[in-house]
């Protein structure tokens, strides 16, 4: 591939590969049923006169004229009891963005790692988990340094990025709609805000262009400089802003725990002090001080007896996680609380059913068959508050789960116990 050929070479031509059969294609893997950006328009509004949009698209896109519109902003809950905002682009520029996310995508998909893991190809976060594990078992534990960026998608450098970008993409169309997409803006109550750092959580290139600073900032550091100062072994991995380091020797550890925040700062970014520490994560039986846990990808990991009775890396959901997918459960039961029980069943079997296909791995059984228990506590609550006499009791909502069962706990992934 001309990407791999051509490492060190900065690509001066890349946008006469977008044509109207590559936007087509971006139409194609851009989500439908997304919710809408600030023009209010559908994606089914936008497929009526496709090819049409897609041509003066296009045009646009080429000739410069292209505008990108502001991001509307929503807010979605945290497990801290904060909100994360989220930026929502117009259909239309979900689709250019889809089309640039393709063409960069084959350049940086051939330099980056392995240990990443976040919005790649054929890659997701339960793959991170399980490498972090097969490395844990590898070297009987260690020391891990658990990392949090404080606001990473709201901090990003702006300066940073493009001087990061142009080592490796110098074609001017491209790197003129990036600049628009940063510059955009951010609608919020009707209030139009241009931030100076960062890029929306929720478009559909932010991803992409976090990977590609974090590529910089953390991956090309850790592979070039920090791994051939250590003593030990250490690996790192990482989903997108996402990630953690095991060390065998607690001195290298330490060492890169001090560094760390330098280096980050270098790049206008800063590590939350409270959630960036260092864990004791060796195997019980190869060390005198007790391991601790620590969290990642939604997880809490941890050293357990597997039924063979040998020491391995369990996870189970972290709380903040779990009680985050209680809150939605409650939230939305209060929202839908006139609905029939029919339709109520069906939304609240598909919420269960999508916490299983992620939180459902081997060792986190408990945990998901409390959900189950909690969902039904839930449910009869809020049915309680529409029925006439104010309470259903168990016999009656038992009867009522006879006829409309939640999805039951199970086990998605199994891994090596």
């Amino acid at each position: 591939m001309l990407a791999r050929e051509k490492a060190d070479v900065p690509f001066t031509a890349l946008a006469h590969h977008i044509d109207v059969d590559w936007l087509r294609e971006a139409y194609r893997r851009t989500r439908k049923d997304g919710a809408r950006g600030i023009d209010g328009q559908s994606a089914e509004q936008y497929e009526e006169h496709l090819e049409e949009n897609l041509l003066s698209l296009l045009d646009r896109a080429k000739s410069g004229m292209y505008r990108a519109p502001p991001v509307r902003r929503v807010h979605i809950p945290k497990g801290d009891g904060q909100t994360r905002p989220i930026g929502i682009p117009t259909f239309e520029d979900k689709v250019l963005q889809r089309a640039v996310a393709m063409l960069l995508g084959a350049v940086y998909e051939e330099e980056f790692y392995d240990f990443s893991y976040g919005f790649r190809p054929a890659r997701s976060a339960l793959q991170a988990c399980e490498a972090f594990r097969q490395t844990a078992v590898r070297m009987a534990g260690g020391w891990v340094l658990e990392v949090d960026i404080r606001k990473f998608f709201d901090t990003l450098d702006h300066e940073h990025l493009r001087n990061i970008l142009c080592r490796r993409v110098r074609d001017g169309v491209i790197l003129r709609l990036i600049g628009k997409w940063l510059n955009a803006g951010v609608m919020e109550d009707l209030i139009l805000s241009h931030p100076e750092a960062g890029t929306p959580q929720g478009g559909v290139i932010s991803p992409l262009l976090a990977n590609i600073y974090l590529h910089e900032v953390l991956d090309e550091w850790f592979v070039h400089e920090v791994l051939p100062r250590l003593k030990g072994r250490a690996s790192l991995v990482r989903y997108a802003d996402d990630f953690a380091f095991l060390f065998e020797w607690k001195g290298d550890a330490e060492r890169v725990f001090e560094v760390l925040p330098k280096r980050f700062g270098k790049y206008g970014l800063t590590l939350h002090s409270e959630k960036t520490r260092l864990v004791p994560f060796r195997r019980p039986d190869r060390g005198s001080e007790r391991p601790g846990t620590f969290n990642l990808l939604g997880f809490t990991h941890y050293w357990g007896l597997s039924r063979r009775g040998k020491w391995v890396p369990k996870a189970k959901t972290a709380k903040d996680r779990f009680s985050r997918t209680l809150r939605r459960i409650v939230e939305w039961c209060r929202m839908h609380l006139h609905d029939d029980v029919e339709t109520q069943h069906r939304a609240l079997a598909r919420k269960l059913s999508g916490h299983y296909a992620y939180f459902g791995v081997t060792s986190n059984y408990r945990a998901l068959a409390r959900l189950h228990l909690e969902a039904k506590r839930i449910w009869k609550r809020w049915l309680s508050r529409r029925s006439q006499k104010g309470f259903v009791n168990w016999r009656a909502m038992g009867r009522l789960l006879e006829r409309f069962p939640l999805p039951k706990p199970r086990i998605v992934h199994q891994y090596g116990t």
